[in-house]
């Protein structure tokens, strides 16, 4: 799968360049010149580069030694460091200035001051510690991607208390197997939440999961309009716990597709200097800017975006259905300059016709940002030819392992069609071959070499760290395996191929699935597809747009499009027409599990439903693997 010659879209401008945080700290470090110098010292020299960005961004705290330990897993960042990650966030904004804007299908779009966001957090700390809410304790949110989910979550970090959050549109089992492992003192929740024009209760479900995690409630009337429930809010200071670095901030979940979801551990130190580096250096977030993401709690992507906050820039809010054009109505009405979204959002929005920038004052949006899936070099084509040439379009890569992404955004490099930019900052990202060296030019596994300090501190309940190491450092002892496919260009590009596990092998041909979803979703007729190689019998499945048949045409028609694009050993056995791929919450397809399904394996154990944005979605696969048997 080796690259072509690609086509320049992107160019930044002289004055974008000298006006960039990345050039600044730069300069400060004095390696001004090309990026691929800037990241070659940043990983030769990790202490060097992370005590820059601790110095620069001044980080309040003095500390022993950068890196006390290299080895992975158990890498020591900073010992002796004492800080709180909400301390940080919320120092230094003037009260009257704009932190937060917030739209939902139940309220217009509003705005908090960051006078309001400093309030409300000091009110629900205090409340949080009326109900004995300390260090070390667990809170639970059942809340969605709203103001006052941010500062129950920073009101949390500022006891040194562990915030772990999910989405109210994920069913009461799925979030039990998440928040009944980390056994929390309290549970935040909302009445309910309006998607798609209709309203869903969530009381049921509410009280299912408080009884089987142990937890007493608050509720936040979302729906109703009546905030927090009475007595829960009060007076007190804005104080804040100072930790170690390594403290505990929070818990993020492995997709739950299979199994008990694996709780991930981040501290608030390697999270605090990891988004200190990203927001700034990387999505290039300014005084101005508002930055927008559309994500839900369940999904890193919203802690993400909370670190935008450490910047100059305020952020963008949504909770509700994002298809159509809706967020485009925001982006204008917001004022948005950084939009962020998913490859999946962009593929459906070029295949329904979607034209943002008609009858919209889309002016202020300088930047697009796509992550969840590998972006299509045609989904980078159709965010130029509809926002414009001088749009700065990022795909990233990373995951909810680190919280971060570690392939993506560079402000002041150029955008090549279908390629991430570079690799990030302080992340020695690499491809290896199955013997452990590494390639450029050639796609490897998706390796890093070296520790980074939002690595996970633990599993939560994974006592002897065994989870911890079979989860990414099982192939490559000591080096991080995260489980994707990635090249390495010779220009320090990089393409990602899609999960290293979901590759298909035929006939010793290894080809990604993101290349067999790019060529079969090129015919108008499909709207999205899933792929599995089950045994050598090798079905796609394909979402027709309404009106298509599947009949013998297309179904040349797509063969010959995977022969051509693809390879000729990668034409499939069969093709199905089903109504939706199964998707988790975040968005990603279930290859993996369908392809356990397909294989035999109890439906239930192969993937949690209540997991899933669209769980009725896998019984189609269920019956075909009935009529196989």
């Amino acid at each position: 799968m080796p690259t072509t010659e690609p086509e320049l879209l992107w160019q930044p401008s002289p004055e974008r360049i000298a006006r960039a945080p990345i050039t600044r700290f730069a300069e400060h470090v004095g390696r001004p010149g090309p990026y691929d110098q800037l990241w070659r010292w940043s990983v030769d020299d990790l202490e060097g580069f992370w005590a820059a960005v601790w110095d620069y961004f001044g980080v309040d705290a003095s500390y022993d030694r950068v890196l006390a330990s290299r080895e992975m897993p158990g890498a020591r960042w900073f010992t002796g460091a004492e800080l709180n990650y909400a301390e940080h966030l919320l120092r230094g904004k003037d009260d009257g200035a704009l932190a937060i804007q917030h739209a939902s299908e139940s309220r217009e779009l509003s705005a908090w001051t960051w006078g309001d966001l400093r309030g409300e957090v000091a009110r629900i700390r205090a409340g949080l510690q009326a109900r004995g809410i300390g260090k070390g304790d667990r809170v639970a949110a059942y809340l969605p991607n709203i103001p006052e989910t941010i500062a129950a979550f920073l009101a949390t970090a500022s006891l040194g208390a562990l915030w772990s959050s999910a989405a109210p549109e994920f069913g009461a089992r799925a979030v039990i197997d998440s928040f009944a492992q980390i056994e929390p003192k309290v549970l935040l929740t909302v009445d309910g939440y309006r998607y798609g024009g209709r309203d869903f209760d969530r009381s049921a479900q509410v009280q299912q999961i408080a009884q089987e995690i142990g937890a007493p409630v608050v509720r936040l009337g979302y729906l109703d309009g009546s905030g927090w429930e009475e007595g829960f809010l009060a007076d007190g200071p804005l104080a804040f716990e100072r930790v170690a670095f390594d403290h505990p901030l929070w818990l993020l979940y492995s997709s739950g597709t299979t199994g008990l979801p694996k709780p991930i551990v981040h501290g608030h130190g390697g999270i605090l200097l990891e988004q200190l580096k990203k927001m700034h250096l990387h999505l290039d977030a300014q005084a101005g800017d508002r930055v927008f993401w559309f994500t839900t709690t369940g999904w890193m992507m919203w802690n993400f975006l909370v670190g935008v906050l450490h910047t100059p820039a305020s952020i963008v809010l949504y909770d509700g259905n994002p298809a159509g054009e809706v967020l485009w109505d925001l982006a204008a009405d917001a004022g948005i300059t950084v939009f962020g979204t998913s490859a999946a959002f962009i593929a459906s929005s070029m295949k329904d016709g979607v034209e943002p920038a008609a009858g919209r004052d889309l002016s202020r949006l300088h930047a697009v940002g796509s992550t969840g899936s590998p972006l299509t070099p045609e989904g980078f084509q159709w965010v130029y030819d509809q926002l414009g040439a001088d749009t700065w379009l990022f795909s990233t890569s990373g995951g909810t392992d680190v919280c971060t992404a570690f392939v993506g955004g560079v402000p002041t490099l150029p955008v090549y069609r279908g390629e991430l930019q570079a690799r990030s900052l302080g992340c020695d990202v690499q491809a290896w071959d199955e013997d452990g060296n590494a390639v450029v030019g050639e796609v490897g596994e998706l390796v890093i070499a070296q520790p980074m300090p939002s690595m996970p501190l633990f599993f939560w309940g994974d006592d002897d760290g065994s989870r911890l190491r079979e989860s990414y450092f099982e192939m490559f002892p000591g080096v991080w395996r995260h489980g994707d496919w990635i090249e390495i260009t010779d220009r320090g590009t990089a393409i990602i191929y899609g999960r290293s596990d979901s590759t298909i092998n035929r006939g010793g041909v290894r080809m990604g699935t993101s290349e067999i979803y790019r060529a079969v979703l090129s015919l108008d007729e499909v709207l999205d597809a899933l792929v599995v190689d089950v045994e050598g019998w090798m079905p796609l499945f394909v979402v027709l747009r309404e009106g298509a048949e599947l009949d013998d045409d297309l179904t040349k028609r797509i063969a010959a499009c995977i022969r051509e694009h693809c390879s000729p050993r990668h034409v499939p056995n069969e093709v199905h027409a089903i109504k939706e791929v199964p998707r988790t919450l975040s968005g990603k397809a279930l290859e993996v599990p369908v392809k356990k399904i397909l294989m035999g394996q109890d439906p239930t154990k192969a993937a949690s439903r209540e997991s899933l944005a669209n769980p009725q979605a896998l019984d189609v696969f269920v019956d075909l693997a009935a009529a196989r048997a």
